[in-house]
């Protein structure tokens, strides 16, 4: 070898670097438990626009329903508040946001997260709000927690069930989040569909209850 000479294989020959290979949930082609497939025809082009994720295989996703006897501007005036999540989701004890907050796009909030649970904080960023649709999404950026990379999208729905009977709201509510090192992709889903569930069913509560009392309203909360 000449002086000056480098031994390092040219640019060309290098191998190149490993990609990422990624797969599409396929949360459209089959109803989550407690939809017919008839509500979930009605509902399959919102999971195709809002409730599809790529996945990496270090990744698990899940799609959950909850039936709500409850008006969904109801519902939606609950789901849509992101500075009060306490308000139906069952591990929170409390929430925190800026002063001077505005509940727009990009703004986070700082939530608790009761004792007992392998969580203790959580800083999380509002993605996306959208009252006409009634989409609203975010992803937990921070904190202390097993949930990496979560990010959540919680739609909500008026469709019809049978003929001439009144529309009833359905929330779908999907989920991505990474497999934490020595966990299985069951284990990882199992947890995060017990967390969901809980909070499907207490949102559910909540919102009955309001329509009941005529109030859609969300009380502050000290």
């Amino acid at each position: 070898m000449e002086k000056g000479e480098s031994s390092a294989a040219p640019e060309e020959d290098k191998p190149p670097p490993p990609q990422t290979i990624t797969t599409t949930t396929t949360h459209h082609l089959s109803a989550p438990p407690g939809l017919t497939e008839d509500e979930f025809n009605q509902l399959k082009p919102f999971v195709i626009d809002f409730h599809t994720y790529h996945l990496t295989s270090s990744q698990c996703s899940s799609l959950l329903a909850q039936h709500i006897h409850a008006p969904a501007a109801v519902v939606w005036s609950v789901v849509r508040r992101f500075d009060k999540p306490q308000t139906y989701k069952h591990f929170i004890k409390s929430c925190t946001v800026s002063e001077g907050f505005t509940m727009t796009v990009g703004c986070t909030r700082d939530v608790n997260v009761i004792s007992g649970l392998p969580a203790a904080t959580s800083t999380e960023r509002l993605d996306l709000l959208d009252d006409e649709k009634r989409v609203m999404g975010f992803t937990i950026i921070g904190g202390e927690h097993r949930l990496r990379n979560y990010h959540a999208v919680t739609t909500v729905h008026e469709i019809i069930s049978a003929v001439d009977a009144p529309p009833i709201t359905v929330v779908l509510e999907s989920y991505v989040v990474d497999v934490p090192e020595g966990n299985t992709e069951e284990d990882t889903r199992l947890f995060a569909d017990t967390v969901v569930k809980l909070n499907l069913q207490k949102l559910a509560s909540v919102t009955e209850a309001m329509a009941h009392d005529g109030d859609a309203t969300i009380k502050t909360r000290r």
